[in-house]
């Protein structure tokens, strides 16, 4: 795969490249937080970092980071972000599992492939569900507005929504 456009590209363009690597390595992830959102109401929002979750208790974040530093990222500030020198847009910042909303662990992902690489997000309703998540858990009024962007540019179930 082909490396981003650094200083323009999208959290898309730059995800889709980073868990692409990571995958490449054997590492997968699944992008959750506002960058799915970003992704999925198609550029109507922008978070300008990217939230990583590391689907293995058995990769270390010296691991992260020591694959990272391969592709010019590294570590900045005392927490789990990276920097490309050349973005300076977008920060990563990689967690360790599990996937949860709440209290929820039953998560379904949109599997993508990228170059023989299959890469993960949260579908378009968990999605949802994390915005909303957020908005209730940190009174964010912009995770509501991030909620409503994605239900109308994407399909989701309500039904689920109601449920959860």
């Amino acid at each position: 795969m082909k490396e981003p456009n650094w200083s323009k590209c999208s959290e898309k363009e730059l995800w889709e490249y980073v868990a692409w690597y990571l995958g490449k390595n054997k590492i997968s992830t699944i992008l959750v937080g506002g960058s799915v959102a970003a992704i999925y109401s198609e550029g109507a929002y922008s978070s300008g970092d990217l939230d990583i979750v590391i689907e293995s208790f058995q990769i270390t974040h010296r691991e992260i980071e020591n694959l990272l530093k391969a592709i010019n990222f590294f570590k900045t500030g005392d927490r789990n972000f990276f920097k490309h020198p050349e973005c300076n847009h977008i920060l990563i910042e990689f967690m360790s599992p599990p996937v949860a909303i709440g209290e929820d662990y039953k998560i379904k992902t949109k599997e993508i492939e990228v170059d023989k690489i299959i890469i993960k997000l949260l579908s378009p309703t968990d999605c949802i569900k994390d915005r909303l998540a957020s908005y209730i858990h940190f009174n964010a009024r912009e995770c509501l507005d991030q909620a409503v962007l994605v239900a109308k540019a994407q399909t989701y179930s309500i039904n689920s929504i109601k449920k959860w």
